[in-house]
């Protein structure tokens, strides 16, 4: 069976190491607070000015003012701060956070990603994602598969305006775990499956070039 959207959140925290600062981005990326695994000391940033985001809050324990980036409610840690967003952005863009995880709505085989807007479509604005990806020293896709169409959503090339070119090092979905060539010489690596996910059903859902 694929993964749903929890297990594919618990599989990115596996891509969390000791020491790390985090950024998250928006949709699935969020629930990755709930999944850090116990013997993994990280630290998570948001984009509008707290560094210490805990898991998301029990009903007894949600606060209004204490929210993410994304304006859901979380929770503190102990050492948790706060500043204003420049400042939040500026750990960002000086290279100061070492993973992000956000989601999308292409990405090429040569790492490019397109997440903030379709044309024709209204948009409040590009958000964070343009400084995550060009400041941070290792980006994670978690989405999924296929678009709402059927349409595949790893693709020899973006459709959609880009976020970044050759940004994405690794892209999780509900089939399984790929890795990217960020020279765009050797196509999409699958390094993991979900149970149940073959290689063909993967290669019939993909129009970017898997090498398993």
């Amino acid at each position: 069976m694929p993964w749903n959207r929890d297990q594919m959140a618990a599989r990115a925290a596996r891509e969390l190491k000791d020491g790390y600062y985090v950024n998250l981005g928006i949709g699935i990326p969020t629930l990755v607070s709930n999944y850090v695994p116990e013997d993994v000391d990280i630290t998570l940033q948001s984009e509008n000015g707290m560094l210490g985001v805990g898991p998301f809050p029990l009903d007894n324990e949600v606060d209004a003012d204490i929210i993410n980036a994304g304006k859901q409610t979380v929770t503190e840690i102990k050492g948790t701060s706060y500043f204003s967003s420049a400042d939040s952005f500026g750990m960002v863009r000086g290279g100061h956070i070492d993973l992000s995880i956000l989601g999308a709505m292409e990405v090429a085989e040569n790492g490019d990603l397109a997440n903030w807007m379709i044309p024709g479509k209204m948009v409040k604005g590009m958000g964070g994602a343009m400084d995550l990806v060009a400041g941070v020293k290792r980006v994670i896709v978690v989405m999924e598969h296929v678009s709402k169409d059927g349409s595949s959503k790893l693709l020899p090339k973006c459709t959609l305006p880009l976020t970044g070119q050759r940004v994405v090092d690794m892209v999780i979905t509900e089939l399984g775990v790929f890795e990217i060539d960020k020279k765009g010489t050797g196509g999409v690596k699958v390094i993991e499956l979900a149970e149940g996910v073959t290689l063909d059903e993967v290669r019939q859902k993909t129009a970017a070039k898997i090498v398993g």
